[in-house]
């Protein structure tokens, strides 16, 4: 399985898009460099969340970023996006694996390492394309999840595990290079570029840090 999980990732919160809407914020980080996109909804009536995951999709197409949807498998496949992200409760990834075929991209997230040792306990080398390391940093967006991996956390699944590691949960400029330092192969950024005033200055400054 190929893998291109590699540098910022937007995980969209339309709640914390005050200055542009989601559909801009969106662009902008774009034209700023992003390499992967999750729509996130956590509120919306599945006719909203299906309506602007086809929009999303036709502003992604031009720079042919990927667009990944938080956990509805059946709003993937009927906006023809790329994959989705899983988290420990939802849908089992072996089973969207089944649906949506070989070539959809899916992620799961990790929130503690009894996660990791379970999931390759079932199988040694899951046909995923990355593990979300969730949260990094305690985080206001994330409320529900475990205690934070930290920086420790990150080095320890860079070791463990030969698939990308995508870091969400606190992430901002001024941690990034750090987090990237630790092993995380992309950076999963939510406030720090939807609440941005310069939403494709602060994707490329965070682009910057892989280089």
């Amino acid at each position: 399985m190929e893998n291109k999980i590699k540098g910022v990732y937007l995980v969209t919160d339309r709640p914390l898009c005050i200055h542009h809407n989601l559909a801009e914020v969106v662009r902008l980080a774009a034209l700023g460099g992003v390499s992967l996109v999750q729509l996130r909804e956590k509120e919306a009536d599945s006719r909203t969340f299906l309506e602007l995951a086809k929009h999303l999709k036709e502003i992604l197409r031009p720079f042919s970023v990927p667009l990944l949807i938080n956990d509805r498998l059946d709003i993937c496949l009927a906006a023809g996006a790329d994959g989705v992200h899983l988290g420990q409760s939802d849908l089992p990834w072996w089973e969207a694996r089944r649906i949506l075929g070989e070539k959809a991209i899916i992620g799961l997230s990790l929130e503690t390492k009894e996660d990791y040792f379970s999931l390759i306990q079932n199988d040694p080398k899951p046909p995923l394309h990355y593990l979300a390391v969730s949260p990094v940093f305690d985080t206001d967006t994330k409320t529900n999840t475990k205690s934070a991996w930290g920086l420790t956390g990150v080095r320890w699944l860079k070791n463990e595990t030969q698939l990308p590691i995508v870091a969400i949960g606190g992430i901002k400029e001024s941690n990034a290079a750090d987090v990237i330092q630790a092993g995380a192969d992309s950076l999963a950024v939510v406030s720090a570029i939807c609440s941005a005033k310069d939403p494709k200055l602060t994707t490329e400054n965070l682009s910057k840090k892989f280089h």
